[in-house]
């Protein structure tokens, strides 16, 4: 196995180009241990409507999801691109991207001095960071992501289960982001982490559901009693996870502030069955 010389990803030994940057020379074959990863140096700043500081050192880059970034200094340079070396990789990725929800492009940001650059998300909310291991994975809702070292990999990860696919919050698809290297996501209002123990449940209404290890299992279940369905408020299902691993709330979805500043909506958190029912086909939180 190779490693790139320019963002330490892995490369097959007979590929050409290296998956994540797209670097066509300078792999590292040397060795099956890659090259050490130059710790990042960030700061989250703010409350509810929070921004990643990133200081990058020479040689040092990001890439993030297009429209992300507030600001950066003169010595960072960008570049827009499709992610991959080949024009198939390229619109596989693409394709990928759409599934997701994301933009087709990724914007990508490299210190050719030392300098700094701002991210923040497109919604009131907070900003979670992961460092993560070599081969280390955690996964996170659709449109969650928001920038990451090129060193990690960012892919479709399908829910295991139909009825999570159907009934969950974030529908069949969640995004994979595997290590090494640092990784920072957004989510609406405010985060309750959870580290649950082996056998450990966790319920909790769909859609809220911002981030969890790939240890933990996760499924839907159905509220319970038909009246609890109709009247509740909470919707018809749950969302269930169980440990062990690290899972992340948020207090506020996409699908609740559209609700809240519709001029038509009811207020509150009310659902109702017929609602309900939509949400099953149509929630793209």
């Amino acid at each position: 196995m190779a490693y790139c010389s320019r963002c330490g990803g892995m490369v097959a030994d007979e590929a050409r180009f290296c998956p994540q940057c797209g670097n066509p020379s300078g792999m590292d074959v040397g060795g099956a241990t890659p090259p050490p990863l130059q710790p990042l140096e960030y700061k989250i700043q703010g409350d509810n409507l929070q921004v990643v500081r990133v200081k990058l050192q020479p040689g040092q880059e990001l890439y993030a999801e297009a429209g992300k970034m507030l600001y950066k200094t003169p010595s960072i340079h960008w570049e827009t691109r499709m992610s991959g070396g080949t024009i198939g990789q390229k619109l596989w990725g693409a394709l990928k991207r759409t599934v997701m929800g994301e933009s087709l492009f990724l914007t990508y940001f490299r210190a050719m001095q030392a300098g700094e650059v701002g991210f923040a998300g497109s919604y009131p909310g907070r900003i979670q960071n992961f460092d993560l291991q070599n081969g280390q994975s955690v996964l996170v809702q659709r449109d969650s992501f928001l920038a990451a070292q090129t060193t990690v990999q960012l892919n479709i990860a399908f829910t295991k289960k139909l009825g999570a696919g159907f009934f969950g919050g974030e529908g069949f698809i969640l995004e994979r982001l595997t290590g090494p290297g640092t990784v920072f996501i957004h989510g609406g209002g405010d985060f309750v982490d959870f580290q649950l123990g082996p056998g450990e449940t966790l319920q909790v209404d769909t859609g809220c559901v911002v981030a969890f290890e790939e240890s933990v299992t996760y499924d839907i279940q159905f509220v319970g009693g038909i009246k609890t369905a109709i009247f509740g408020g909470e919707g018809l299902f749950l969302a269930t996870l169980t440990g062990p691993g690290r899972v992340i709330v948020q207090s506020m979805t996409l699908s609740k502030l559209r609700r809240e500043l519709a001029p038509s909506g009811t207020g509150g958190d009310e659902h109702s069955l017929l609602g309900g029912v939509g949400d099953f086909f149509g929630s793209d939180d």
